[in-house]
């Protein structure tokens, strides 16, 4: 049996014509972070109109009651263990870091989203999820800094925080050639602008790649694979990136060399701004030795 919560409530204002229920404008409600979101939610039977069951054509003419529901029906995902490194948690968030070789979320058992109830703390919080969500995706090779939600508002306000582009992340990478002091790439990616940011910290010569290069980097847009490709495109791949890069310049077998170093964003319920970063793992360092960020 599902087990539904009122998530938000609205009154329709007075309306010159009538409009379907899924028409109505992005940001008619505070914690559903776009119309297709909120489609979605229709779609899943969780909105009704004065208490009757919804489709995206219901009608509306003006003063009807529109209620929103979340499903904390518990889940029957597996739940694993995998030792994570909390770097904040609080009630309504929290952020890890993302080990290398480990898929955030999917259909696999052995995925971060599938450890996260028994890595962090329950929330307290009436609208705390049954498991906590992760807000953003890092490939399954990448390592760093992953933020989570643990409420049902948080999840939505840090959804839209990221639409609107108000998370800053940077990353760093090891990349492989002459590649100039810094720039931005904004090479088309699925048919849609994409931009990064980049800056070399430092180039040291070797022997078997030439020239590898510790690279920051900000994405501007976030496009699957986008640093990844972006850096292929300027004939400076990824070290390790055996999809985009060299197949033969694994790294001596050490994965890819591409780490999220932190998060920057406000606090989704207190305002308050959260600035966490990692270092750079010992892959980086044996190869960087002196560098301090």
């Amino acid at each position: 049996m599902l087990a539904l919560n009122i998530l938000e409530t609205y009154i329709v204002p007075p309306l010159e014509e009538p409009i379907r229920l899924s028409d109505l404008r992005a940001g008619t409600f505070s914690l559903i972070v776009s119309r297709k979101a909120f489609t979605k939610l229709i779609k899943a039977n969780l909105v009704l109109v004065n208490n009757k069951k919804s489709t995206t054509a219901t009608p509306l003419l003006g003063g009807e009651i529109i209620t929103v529901f979340r499903d904390q029906t518990p889940s029957n995902k597996p739940s694993i263990t995998i030792a994570l490194e909390v770097i904040y948690e609080d009630e309504y968030l929290a952020i890890i870091n993302k080990p290398p070789g480990v898929e955030v979320s999917g259909n696999k058992r052995y995925t971060i989203t599938n450890a996260l109830d028994k890595a962090l703390k329950k929330s307290n919080q009436k609208d705390a999820l049954q498991r906590p969500e992760p807000i953003h995706r890092l490939d399954y090779p990448t390592s760093g800094c992953l933020l989570i939600g643990k409420t049902a508002s948080s999840v939505m306000k840090l959804n839209r925080a990221f639409q609107e582009k108000k998370i800053d992340k940077v990353y760093y990478a090891i990349t492989i050639g002459n590649q100039k002091t810094s720039g931005i790439i904004k090479v088309p990616l699925e048919g849609k602008s994409c931009i990064s940011h980049f800056k070399v910290i430092d180039s040291v010569a070797s022997i078997k790649y030439g020239v590898l290069n510790l690279v920051k980097l900000i994405p501007e847009t976030g496009r699957k694979h986008q640093l990844r490709k972006h850096l292929a495109a300027i004939q400076c791949p990824i070290m390790g990136d055996l999809k985009y890069g060299n197949p033969n310049a694994t790294g001596q077998g050490n994965g890819l060399y591409l780490h999220a170093y932190s998060l920057e964003f406000k606090h989704p319920e207190t305002g308050v701004v959260i600035s966490k970063t990692l270092q750079l793992p010992k892959k980086f360092t044996r190869i960087f030795k002196q560098i301090r960020l």
